[in-house]
């Protein structure tokens, strides 16, 4: 592990609104399970997770726009989120954090009913047929969020992948999940305000090269 990197996790023991845990730890329990908006935000506002957060620009961004909503970036990747730990510590924003967990592992620390929304941004496509599993819009992973979501929770999904992108659609139609909103090329496609707003790091990366930008919006139940 680089000297940088040592830095910076040492930097994300010390934020307040960093969460890591063990699996020794996990043992037992999550002490906020259930109780994120209470014992976390110490509020009663809607939960927002960001899946696959990366350097956490989206979850700050939405935070940032939407006071009165709750947000969580989670990724494996300490090192990568604490940009937006380390953002959100110095701007003092107060309705956002930062969890580090596989996202397979996510039912171990929310509760049923727990989470009012989901984005999707910029997820690895897993292209091989052998690894659509690991999918984050598979049908093994939205059972799952099924789980922790409200009745009518959104997920939102935007991704660089047209082929990623379809297969999604097929998994919506064919499980007969609700389709609220689908396009292939978000930033020609009228005035989506709070999708186009902010950018991740890949999103403008993408954009500069004149890859369109795939947006869909749906419902589990």
């Amino acid at each position: 592990m680089t000297k940088r990197k040592l830095q910076h996790f040492a930097e994300t023991a010390a934020f307040k609104n960093f969460i890591q845990l063990s699996f020794e730890e996990l043992k037992d329990g999550f002490y906020l399970k259930g109780k994120w908006c209470r014992d976390f935000f110490n509020n009663s506002n809607p939960l927002v997770l960001e899946l696959g957060c990366g350097k956490g620009e989206y979850t700050v961004g939405l935070a940032q726009l939407n006071p009165d909503k709750n947000y969580i970036g989670i990724d494996i990747k300490g090192a990568r989120m604490w940009r937006g730990a380390k953002t959100a510590h110095e701007l003092g924003i107060s309705n956002v954090g930062f969890l580090r967990t596989q996202i397979n592992l996510i039912a171990n620390f929310f509760a049923e009913d727990e989470v009012s929304e989901l984005w999707i941004t910029f997820p690895d496509p897993y292209p091989k047929a052998s690894k659509e599993r690991k999918r984050l819009t598979s049908p093994w992973f939205l059972e799952m969020y099924k789980k922790i979501l409200v009745s009518g929770g959104i997920i939102h999904l935007k991704t660089d992948n047209s082929v990623f992108f379809d297969y999604t659609l097929d998994v919506i139609k064919e499980n007969g999940y609700r389709l609220i909103y689908s396009t292939k090329d978000l930033y020609n496609s009228g005035n989506i305000e709070e999708v186009i707003q902010i950018q991740t790091f890949y999103e403008n990366m993408f954009l500069k090269i004149g890859i369109p930008i795939c947006y869909l919006k749906f419902k589990l139940s």
